[in-house]
């Protein structure tokens, strides 16, 4: 293993992946730093540009992004106390106070600190325990990997939507459209209504920037917002900063820690770390009172926090094929668009591609850090961008995206109509991530199903095939549970709010 990370490491510092992964930094950090935007919009939109490139390469860009955005999120939330990515929620409870204190510039350095130091302890739990699940992977047969499709989708599906029926909705209309296409056993076109480029299935890639962009983009039309973004640059503001949080050795660490255990919960994403991470800093600090009135204690913990997530996130994605989060979904993707499949082979076969990613990460925050620091002046005028025009922009990419896999104009209408329907279908608070899980996972299910089932006619028992053995059993436990997780989950997130004292005249933008 060490010899891949080594090779892995050699790989991810290429003259060319080094730019490529800058560039996808300061874009992911413009993307996270506008609200109305996110992290799944943006890697959706780049996953079409990484195609032609060497696999590693693609990955690397897309994780860059990836890590950039989630920490782009804190400049909208300490700036103008708009979350720019939901799990920068909490950044807002102290990043904006601190900006009407007249310290915006600590906070937003702050945020690039923690970020960077809860990514690096994020990843490097992906480098090291990656391999093991992947090794308990290869004992997975057909009936396994159905029941792991099916307990992957339960879980996006009822975390993605704060309500668990419609977030079932969501991962039955992906289901549906994995039908689409010739019948594995019997070879008959299905759902195709006549329509012969229907035949080859929904393409997913123009499905995925569909789902994610165009509601974007028509939602940034409908509300027209104009932000104003009270930044001003101080003398000496790192020094300061660094002093402060050298006062808190432990602080980074237990909050990056917290956040990595909580990405690797699939489902629980950033915005519950940051939350459960605040609550726990807030309880061992000699400083509670501060919190919630512009404690830097209070940034550094939510940045950690979350940016911890996103390598944590990527463990059950590329051991088991279990998306932690909606990006790791888009992720999970660009994988198989990649030709590449999470679990065991990933490793066995093309460890060097596996190990290169992993590692990139670890340069990928540092680059966040330069990239952060030295820009911070200029990230922030993104907030003065006009929606307009992002919204052209968006939709040009979205479409030269579509049309670019197979020079097909099918692609592009599949692509608005997806991106039609997800604007409408959120309205009624339905999200696309469900939708696009059941997609990717209905095909694998399908599959495992057919499989299994000409397994049990063989042996003439299906409840011997289906319901029988640990792996099965512990798979549809798991599957139980998560119905029910987010009942928890919902809890947790309100018991951490009541407990975070917020001034009475506090109020967040969403």
């Amino acid at each position: 293993m060490f010899e891949l990370i080594i090779d892995g490491l050699i790989g991810s510092l290429s003259i060319t992946n080094l730019l490529l992964m800058s560039l996808a930094i300061m874009g992911g950090i413009i993307i996270g730093t506008l609200p109305g935007l996110s992290a799944t919009m943006g890697v959706a939109l780049l996953v079409p540009l990484t195609f032609g490139m060497e696999p590693a390469t693609g990955l690397l860009i897309l994780g860059a992004l990836y890590t950039a955005a989630m920490f782009g999120g804190a400049n909208s939330a300490i700036l103008i106390n708009t979350p720019g990515t939901p799990a920068s929620v909490a950044t807002t409870f102290d990043g904006y106070p601190m900006t009407l204190k007249g310290k915006a510039d600590q906070a937003l350095i702050t945020a690039v600190v923690a970020s960077v130091v809860g990514g690096i302890i994020g990843t490097l739990f992906l480098i090291f325990l990656s391999g093991p699940l992947a090794n308990f992977a290869l004992k997975f047969g057909p009936t396994e990997n159905f029941w792991l499709a099916i307990f992957g989708l339960t879980i996006i599906a009822s975390l993605a939507s704060g309500s668990l029926i419609k977030g079932m909705i969501g991962g039955a209309l992906g289901l549906l459209l994995a039908l689409i296409g010739i019948d594995p056993v019997t070879g008959i076109p299905r759902f195709t209504f006549g329509y012969s480029p229907l035949i080859e299935g929904i393409n997913l890639l123009p499905a995925m920037i569909g789902f994610f962009s165009i509601p974007q983009v028509l939602n940034m039309i409908e509300k027209n917002e104009k932000y104003v973004a009270p930044y001003e640059k101080k003398p000496k503001a790192l020094q300061r900063t660094m002093k402060q949080l050298a006062k808190h050795p432990g602080l980074l660490t237990r909050s990056s820690l917290i956040g990595t255990f909580v990405g690797m919960l699939p489902g629980a994403g950033g915005n519950v770390a940051s939350f459960v991470a605040y609550n726990e800093s807030k309880r061992f600090s000699k400083n509670s009172s501060e919190y919630g009135k512009g404690s830097i204690e209070g940034v550094a913990t939510s940045e950690s926090a979350n940016n911890a997530t996103v390598s944590s996130s990527l463990i059950p994605l590329l051991t088991l094929g279990i998306p932690g989060s909606p990006v790791a979904a888009v992720l999970l993707g660009g994988l198989l668009i990649h030709g590449l499949r999470p679990g065991a082979r990933l490793f066995t076969e093309t460890g060097h591609i596996a190990y290169t990613f992993m590692v990139g990460l670890i340069v990928a925050n540092i680059l966040l850090l330069i990239i952060g620091l030295l820009g911070i002046r200029y990230f922030v005028k993104a907030l003065s961008i006009p929606t307009n025009y992002l919204a052209v922009i968006i939709t040009v990419l979205a479409v030269i995206g579509s049309y670019s896999m197979r020079n097909s104009l099918v692609d592009v209408g599949v692509m608005l109509a997806c991106g039609i329907a997800a604007y409408f279908l959120m309205k009624v608070d339905i999200q696309p991530a469900p939708i696009v899980l059941g997609l990717i996972l209905g095909v694998i299910a399908e599959q495992g199903f057919v499989l299994s089932y000409q397994m049990s006619l063989a042996n003439g028992s299906f409840f011997q095939v289906f319901f029988t053995g640990p792996i099965n059993l512990i798979l549809i436990a798991l599957t139980v549970i998560s119905i029910f997780t987010p009942i928890w989950v919902n809890q947790q997130q309100k018991k951490a709010s009541r407990k975070i004292d917020l001034p009475d005249d506090k109020e967040i933008k969403m």
